[in-house]
């Protein structure tokens, strides 16, 4: 008898014991759900800046029948373009030039009409330089070279006009600050509005900084864009 009591007194604590524990396990549960209660938000930061540097890559082209001549005319275009830029105050260090590219038409000729000239060439000087202001006025001044009977290439993909931006360093901070805050912002008021206390950040990540034109007309105006992504805790 006694060894039946006691087996039934055991069962009887092991089944108290083990509800208890599923009480406690439960409302550790809950507790740890309530724990991970989160908002996600994002906070953007814009800037709208001028370009740094411009990289200004002038082609142009010549056409003749002997490679002598062809090659002179090609150094006396050089030449003009160059007295051109510095007479304008470009420094020469901030010029460069590319090695004539010569076509041989008569290689390429496969019947049909013989073309005027034999030869053609282009050639390109480039200007790297801060002075971004001074060289979109000289660009509507090529005209004057074009009187002086420079032919110039139309601007393909490798040939067009860059404007870089170069201070990203210097606003990166503040941007970064600034997209936090806004999303903090968001956050704080989603809270408000859910009756819950904004906790401290669960996980962040700072997106990509992008660099665009502001148009297509004034693409040494640079609009720079940062997306913060932020995850709060939440609580009642």
């Amino acid at each position: 008898m006694l060894n039946n009591k006691s087996a039934l007194i055991l069962g009887v604590s092991l089944i108290i014991g083990l509800t208890t524990l599923g009480f406690l396990l439960s409302d550790a549960v809950l507790k740890f759900k309530a724990a991970e209660r989160t908002v996600t938000v994002k906070g953007l930061s814009e800037r709208e800046l001028p370009a740094g540097t411009v990289i200004w890559p002038i082609q142009f082209s010549a056409t003749g029948n002997q490679l002598s001549e062809l090659y002179t005319l090609l150094e006396k275009n050089n030449r003009l373009i160059q007295q051109f830029l510095t007479a304008a105050g470009i420094p020469t260090e901030e010029i460069s030039l590319t090695a004539p590219a010569i076509t041989d038409k008569m290689a390429h000729h496969y019947g049909g009409p013989r073309a005027e000239f034999r030869y053609s060439a282009s050639q390109t000087v480039t200007v790297y330089s801060s002075q971004i202001k001074q060289m979109r006025s000289l660009m509507k001044r090529m005209g004057e070279l074009g009187k002086q009977g420079i032919v110039f290439s139309a601007q393909d993909y490798q040939n067009q006009v860059q404007y870089l931006f170069t201070r990203l360093n210097e606003v990166k901070p503040e941007m970064i600050q600034e997209a936090t805050k806004k999303a903090r912002e968001v956050a704080l008021k989603f809270a408000e509005d859910s009756n819950s206390q904004l906790g401290k950040i669960k996980r962040a990540s700072q997106g990509r900084f992008s660099i665009s034109p502001r148009d297509s007309n004034n693409p040494h105006i640079k609009k720079i864009r940062v997306v913060s992504t932020i995850e709060y805790y939440l609580s009642d």
